[in-house]
């Protein structure tokens, strides 16, 4: 006999039984036992089967000549139509294994078992006694157990089974293993505010620019378990830990956990200068985050979105119009037209996080990122839509190293290629020093470079380490864009800190000291002061910002190696040809927020009135070789124009575990061009709003 044959046990002949039956399973009916109660009906099958082998099976002749005495050993299954067959068969014989299989291919259909009142499948094992035994003579387990030497035969279900429960008794109570984890930190300014000064204390050893963080880098700082805790409230019913406290769905197990929460953003306001009713913002998502083992973590957001907003911000989304017409949602991406005045525009963001050793993380996704300790910046910003990138956090000594390389699209009709947009590429580096307990020093080098000659994305620019800008001489001076940037971050004290940012686009040493503001000197700095627990009050941050850009900073000679992505800047949203004053106040108490920020700013747009079309420097997707000069370049030239925008807002955080808040915000905005144009509209904007949102990124209404 094939010691192969894989049962778990047998009966002896005709006995045969499935898995122990639950609350929930039904066993399968044979013909003539439909009146025998449910804890009956496994016995009657078997009886009624092994009496119709008793009576049907022929003997091989080869068999009784040899006397042989054993067992034909068959499993078979009942479907979920009642229909019997043989899944193996074994004996010493090839005569006992046909005749065997002649007897099950004649057997009737019966009635299929079920599991939850729905038709399943059963497996079975059976032992055919040779010589064969009358069914009648044999005693039922029922009967006299012990006159039998009874074995337990389970269902092949079982184990399949028993792994399925195997995993839910795994489960245990969820712990909190995001606050923890190598997941990004949802990045809003508002919120990022609330460890901000722990994470510039002095004496420590954290890197705050590249930006959005992991939960493990600042949970040596923040308690986020302890935040949670102390905003506990309603009580242990499952709504109210739900709406107030929870995750909608968190699981633990052994070695993994995962979260599912929906998210939302609700709004309805009211824009004084617009000639429709009311503006509104319909979005419906779920976000999802988890872990496998200890080293790898996901996150997926999805969103659904309709809105209409006021009307500066409608009309700025409809400027960025893609070439087939499409508008885009600043910060969101490509939409269509949704009744009208209004736009459709679903959004997806996703990343996988991979830690392999303590000193390296490394992301691969579809998002955003961020370099600065300002509310602005200049090197990368988020103020664009979502693109692909591959990230590389390295961390050492006092140093952190950031590589980025990202997929971008210049969606504009004059550089599609075949009816598609055009895809170019990014690379940055970013190494973040902390020289001392008070001084931070970062240095910064970006290139862009497009799919000329087939080129793809340039295997040069995958070096971590070397230098952007020999590349970019090696491979051609119209090959790349590339940027180089610094920044510094000086604390003062446990309560104050200076930051800043310097950003430079061309290097000419003859034009920048030849004192004749030529356009070559394409730079931009920022400098600002954040204040912790302003004026002894506990949660208050005030923040101070200047940003200050010279014209033709981040365009290029050729058409599409601009720094930008969907028609929108990779840094300040502004473009170029600017300067802007930020004064920014943010509170927190319990569950209750507050934030304020004045914009005061002058901007220099083109003219394109048929009279004067030169470019002027703000629009950094114009060529430089349209510019109106090739000296006495200044901040704001062309169609100066001054800027004034307050934001004044506060709510309240329904979940702080989802960060899904109740908010209100009142927009005063006013924009006064020089000239009247297309570009810069003479516009005094009261937007009123208020709302439901899950606050997971930064949306930025002031362009």
């Amino acid at each position: 006999m094939k010691n192969s044959f894989l049962f778990i046990v047998l009966f002896s002949f005709g006995l045969l039984t499935a898995q122990n039956v639950s609350t929930f399973e039904k066993s399968p009916i044979y013909p003539g036992c439909e009146s025998q109660p449910i804890e009956a009906l496994k016995a009657c099958f078997n009886t009624k089967l092994n009496t119709e082998i008793y009576t049907s099976f022929k003997m091989p002749q080869i068999v009784s000549d040899d006397n042989y005495t054993g067992e034909v050993n068959v499993l078979f299954e009942v479907d979920k139509e009642g229909q019997i067959t043989i899944l193996y068969v074994d004996a010493v014989y090839k005569e006992l294994m046909d005749e065997t299989k002649r007897i099950f291919e004649a057997l009737p259909k019966v009635t299929p078992g079920t599991y939850n009142g729905r038709p399943t499948f059963f497996q079975y094992s059976l032992s055919i006694k040779i010589p064969l035994e009358d069914p009648s003579e044999i005693k039922t387990q029922e009967e006299d157990t012990s006159s039998l030497d009874i074995r337990k035969v389970e269902n092949l279900n079982a184990d399949v089974s028993n792994e399925f429960d195997n995993v839910n008794d795994s489960i245990v109570k969820y712990e909190k293993l995001e606050y923890s984890s190598q997941l990004n930190i949802p990045f809003t300014h508002n919120y990022y505010a609330r460890f901000d000064q722990q994470m510039n204390g002095l004496g420590t050893n954290s890197h705050t620019a590249s930006k959005p963080f992991i939960y493990e880098d600042v949970a040596k700082y923040y308690d986020f378990k302890a935040e949670k805790e102390a905003l506990v409230k309603g009580s242990d019913a499952w709504w109210s830990r739900k709406l107030w406290n929870e995750h909608l769905v968190q699981v633990q197990g052994k070695d993994y956990w995962f979260t599912v929460d929906p998210v939302f953003d609700l709004q309805l306001g009211k824009d004084t200068e617009a000639d429709f009713s009311t503006t509104y913002n319909n979005t419906r998502g779920i976000f999802i985050q988890g872990g496998l083992g200890k080293k790898f973590n996901f996150s997926a957001s999805i969103y659904e979105s309709q809105g209409r907003f006021a009307q500066y911000f409608n009309e700025y989304a409809n400027a960025l119009t893609a070439a087939g017409g499409e508008p885009i949602v600043p910060g969101r991406g490509l939409a269509k037209i949704f009744k009208d005045d209004g736009f459709d525009y679903p959004v997806a963001e996703a990343y996988l996080s991979y830690t392999p050793a303590s000193f390296i993380n490394i992301q691969f996704g579809h998002g955003k990122n961020f370099i600065g300790d300002g509310y602005r910046s200049l090197l990368q910003s988020d103020a664009t839509s979502p693109y692909p990138f591959l990230k590389l956090n390295t961390k050492f000594w006092k140093i952190k190293y950031t590589n980025t390389w990202m997929w971008l699209r210049d969606v504009r009709a004059e550089v599609r290629e075949d009816g598609a947009f055009l895809t170019k590429y990014m690379a940055n580096h970013y190494l973040s020093w902390n020289v001392s307990k008070r001084l931070n020093i970062g240095l910064f080098e970006s290139v862009l470079w497009s799919n000329d000659n087939n080129r793809g994305f340039d295997i040069n620019y995958l070096n971590p380490v070397i230098f952007y800008r020999a590349i970019e001489f090696s491979t051609g001076q119209d090959a790349g864009n590339a940027i180089l940037g610094a920044s510094a971050k000086y604390k003062w004290n446990n309560k104050v800190n200076l930051y800043g940012q310097f950003i430079l686009d061309e290097f000419s040493i003859s034009d920048i000291t030849g004192g004749e503001k030529s356009w070559k000197n394409k730079f931009g700095y920022q400098l600002g002061i954040k204040y912790f627990n302003a004026f002894k009050v506990d949660n208050l941050l005030l923040q101070l910002e200047y940003n200050r850009v010279r014209p033709y900073t981040y365009s290029h000679n050729s058409i599409v190696l601009n720094y930008a992505h969907n028609n929108q800047p990779m840094a300040h949203l502004w473009g170029a040809n600017f300067s802007e004053a930020i004064a920014i106040g943010r509170y927190h108490y319990k569950r209750w927020f507050a934030d304020a920020k004045f914009i005061f700013g002058k901007r220099g747009f083109d003219f394109n009135d048929g009279n004067d079309d030169f470019n002027y420097g703000s629009n950094i997707y114009r060529s430089e070789i349209d510019r109106n000069a090739d000296t006495g370049i200044t901040v704001g030239q062309g169609n100066t124009t001054t800027v004034f925008q307050a934001d004044l807002g506060g709510g309240y955080v329904v979940n702080p575990v989802t960060n899904l808040r109740l908010f209100t915000n009142i927009t005063f905005r006013n924009y006064n061009p020089q000239t009247n144009t297309a570009a810069a509209l003479n516009t005094d904007t009261v937007w009123f709003t208020v709302g439901l949102r899950t606050d997971l990124f930064n949306w930025y209404n002031d362009f």
